[in-house]
C-alpha cells in the first residue's frame, strides 16, 4: 500500500528540528568552585545556598566505614 498523506522530508525535518540535545546549564558552586547544576546542592561539598543540605561522603571515608562495621564482629 502507498501512503495517502505521506509527509514530505521538509516537514519531518521541521518536526525533528526540536529533538537535539542541549547542554546542561552548569554554574560554579560558590563553596567549592565546582561545577554543578543550577538549583541543586553541589555534589561535591553537599551545600546549597550556603546551607548544607546533604552530607557528602566520600568513597574513601565509605570504604574505611566498612571495614570497621567488619571487623566489629
Amino acid at each position: 500500500m502507498v501512503v495517502r498523506m505521506r509527509s514530505t522530508r521538509s516537514h519531518t525535518g521541521n518536526r525533528r528540528s526540536h529533538h537535539a540535545l542541549k547542554a546542561p546549564a552548569l554554574t560554579a558552586c560558590p563553596k567549592c568552585k565546582s561545577a554543578k547544576l543550577k538549583h541543586r546542592a553541589c555534589a561535591k561539598c553537599g551545600f546549597y545556598k550556603e546551607i548544607s543540605a546533604i552530607k557528602v561522603v566520600t568513597k574513601s571515608e565509605k570504604k574505611a566505614e566498612k571495614v570497621k562495621k567488619t571487623t566489629k564482629k
